[in-house]
């Protein structure tokens, strides 16, 4: 099993139209964003324009979820509000425009994996996923089979489980926690 820890600080910022976004892994590592030939990707983004339209990304499934506030966004022209921390899913090449300003948490995913869930949780959790990301909203101990991690707010703890071996997880306090399976 190999873990790593992706601090937020570590991240470096690159331009999209509506504000900033930072790179926290690409799959795989050979993988490029502007080729749009990744397996998946998690990034945060600041949306620091209104309205915003969100680059779409042809045979991608999206998860969204703000970090600061609610988000008030029409989805092919349906509006919508999300609340702070509820997970927005939606097909990326959908027409997404936001007027609210903010900070995300992205995860793309490419629609070739069939399995792949996010839920936001802060109980124990077992899993066998071949990947599986935690993302702390607040200083968090994530415990994984015993082992502690600490993660301050909005670091990424991403494990490798090729084997599909049994975790056990515990979480001091709220994250975001996904599971994908190729």
């Amino acid at each position: 099993m190999n873990i790593n820890l992706l601090p937020k600080e570590n991240c470096k910022a690159a331009v999209w139209s509506g504000g900033l976004t930072y790179e926290y892994l690409i799959h795989p590592k050979t993988a490029n964003y502007a080729d749009r030939d990744f397996t998946f990707r998690i990034s945060s983004a600041t949306i620091e324009q209104e309205p915003s339209v969100f680059t779409q990304f042809k045979g991608y499934h999206r998860y969204l979820v703000m970090l600061d506030n609610s988000l008030d966004i029409e989805i092919n022209q349906e509006k919508r509000i999300y609340e702070q921390y509820e997970i927005m899913e939606f097909n990326s090449n959908d027409n997404v425009t936001s007027y609210t300003k903010g900070i995300d948490f992205n995860w793309m995913v490419s629609e070739k994996i069939s399995r792949h869930q996010l839920i936001v949780t802060n109980s124990s959790q077992n899993c066998n996923a071949q990947i599986v990301l935690l993302y702390s909203l607040e200083t968090t101990v994530i415990q994984i089979n015993e082992k502690p991690y600490d993660l301050k707010p909005y670091d990424l703890l991403v494990f490798e489980n090729p084997e599909k071996e049994d975790i056990k997880l515990h979480f001091s306090n709220t994250c975001l926690f996904g599971v994908l399976d190729f």
